[in-house]
C-alpha cells in the first residue's frame, strides 16, 4: 500500500512539473476575467432571463383571473372561480362544494366549457 501511495505521489509531482514547464508565461489577467464574463452572460440568458419571463407571465395570469373563470390548481384540482379576494379565491370543484385556495397556486386558466367536457 505504501508503494502504491509513493508511486502515486511521484506521478502527481511529475505531471505537475511537466505542466509548469509546458505552460506559457502569464502575460495578463484578461483570460480569467473574460471567462467569468462569458459564464455570467451564459447564466443570464439561459437561466435568469427565462425564469423572470415565466414569473411575469404567471403573475399576469394570477392577477387576471375573474369570477366565472375555469382554472386548474397546481395540485391538479379543476374548478370554477366563484369569489375573488386579494390573495385568495373560492373555487367550486363540484356542485355545492367550494374550496378556498391561494391565488399563487393557480396553474392555468382553462377555456370555457372545459369542466363540462371533462365531466362528460
Amino acid at each position: 500500500m505504501r508503494i502504491l501511495l509513493a508511486s502515486l505521489l511521484v506521478l502527481i509531482g511529475s505531471v505537475a512539473q511537466a505542466a509548469d514547464e509546458a505552460a506559457p508565461a502569464q502575460g495578463g489577467s484578461m483570460g480569467p476575467i473574460l471567462f467569468l464574463v462569458v459564464i455570467l452572460a451564459f447564466m443570464y440568458f439561459l437561466v435568469w432571463r427565462p425564469q423572470q419571463r415565466r414569473t411575469k407571465e404567471h403573475r399576469d395570469l394570477v392577477s387576471g383571473v375573474a369570477t366565472g373563470d375555469e382554472i386548474i390548481v397546481s395540485g391538479g384540482v379543476v374548478g370554477k372561480i366563484k369569489v375573488v379576494y386579494d390573495n385568495y379565491v373560492e373555487v367550486e370543484v363540484s356542485e355545492n362544494s367550494v374550496i378556498t385556495i391561494q391565488r399563487g397556486s393557480i396553474a392555468s386558466v382553462l377555456p370555457k366549457g372545459t369542466i363540462k367536457s371533462i365531466k362528460g
